[in-house]
């Protein structure tokens, strides 16, 4: 796996093809998941292997809103298939890549360690300090996109996420959970 030559190029790609009006899928999102899955993925101790899959998957999870916001996971999987066989992943390595992305489809339902990782990557944002900016910026790009009308309808929306949601990781667990809750109430004091 020519992991570094991979990264350099999916980023430069994102960069260059993610729609501009995406206020939170866009590469700052990629590079939030991509760091907080190599913290989670160390905190677990996974495999240095292991830990090249799962960034890979990390880096590519979004692909898919380069050609639209329908099915991104699906489209993010044929992209990532389209161009790893060139950077020397296996069929077998990117089949595993492939179910680390897919896991990220709401509602997520993980199979194994690096797709439990990767999901809890991919709103890691939920139970941390940045959680109100970047909230923030997914209501932006639900309004622009017609997901919800107002702030009130968003609200209710985050709190049935939330009441969904779970970490899966002890990591995330440990690491995220007290302070998602904390945000939890805040959200919940905000509907009228």
């Amino acid at each position: 796996m020519q992991f570094q030559q991979v990264k350099t190029f999916i980023l430069d790609k994102l960069t260059r093809e993610l729609p501009k009006h995406l206020s939170y899928h866009n590469i700052a999102h990629v590079m939030d998941v991509y760091q907080a899955a190599e913290n989670i993925g160390t905190l677990e101790q996974i495999s240095d292997y292991d830990m090249q899959l799962l960034l890979t998957a990390a880096l590519f999870h979004d692909a898919g809103f380069t050609r639209g916001a329908n099915k991104h996971e699906e489209e993010s999987c044929r992209i990532a298939n389209h161009y790893l066989p060139d950077y020397g992943y296996t069929v077998d390595e990117i089949k595993k890549i492939d179910g680390i992305i897919m896991a990220t489809k709401i509602p997520q339902l993980p199979k194994n360690h690096l797709e439990e990782i990767i999901c809890d990557a991919d709103l890691d944002y939920l139970g941390r300090d940045d959680f109100p900016p970047i909230s923030d910026s997914l209501y932006k790009e639900f309004t622009e996109s017609g997901i919800v009308k107002d702030e009130n309808d968003w609200n209710k929306l985050q709190v049935r996420f939330f009441e969904s949601h779970n970490y899966f990781t002890k990591s995330a667990i440990k690491l995220r959970d007290k302070k998602k809750q904390e945000h939890l109430q805040l959200v919940k004091s905000k509907i009228n």
